[in-house]
């Protein structure tokens, strides 16, 4: 029987490297680049029924979990953007469980934020890959957590995509979907 610690975390915690190579950019360039397909591929074909079941006893449903990822990838992209203009710009927190209670993602279609992913991703991979090792090192302030950099962001976030398909891809393969 699966944990509730396996089931929030089907790929494990995210873990930081404090310095990374160029080719281990790529790579995170390159998770990040899959993510909209792989959210889509592991949605396709899902009943209304299967999106609003929980990926795991008081989880999100595939429905808010695929609405989250779009949301939380716009801010990602919005924090790197200003990380690069901005001088050590403090950057605001949303409160991500009420952003998923809210109508659009507990009751939305996935497909709009299936189609606004595909498109945030091609300009955010067009922005990573024009990036120079030093712009990885730009900063932002987050009130919460402290100062962190593009290199970070860069890696939680190549992480989140895998981390919350992999929710909806265990709960598939557990229904037997």
């Amino acid at each position: 029987m699966e944990s509730i610690e396996d089931l929030r975390y089907p790929i494990g915690k995210f873990q930081v490297l404090t310095s990374i190579s160029d080719a281990q950019r790529r790579e995170l360039i390159q998770q990040i680049t899959e993510a909209p397909a792989k959210l889509r591929t592991a949605v396709q074909g899902m009943s209304d029924h299967q999106l609003d079941t929980p990926y795991r006893e008081g989880g999100w449903t595939v429905r808010q979990v695929a609405h989250h990822l779009t949301d939380s990838h716009m801010n990602a992209y919005i924090r790197i953007k200003l990380a690069l203009t901005e001088n050590e710009p403090t950057i605001k927190p949303y409160e991500e469980k009420l952003w998923a209670e809210l109508v659009d993602g507990r009751t939305m279609s996935v497909e709009p934020s299936l189609q606004i992913l595909e498109f945030l991703h091609k300009r955010w991979v067009l922005l990573l890959r024009s990036l120079t090792p030093s712009d990885f090192s730009r900063t932002f302030r987050h009130p919460q957590s402290g100062v962190r950099n593009v290199d970070w962001i860069l890696q939680l976030y190549a992480w989140h995509g895998r981390h919350h398909v992999a929710h909806i891809t265990s709960l598939k393969e557990k229904m037997k979907w």
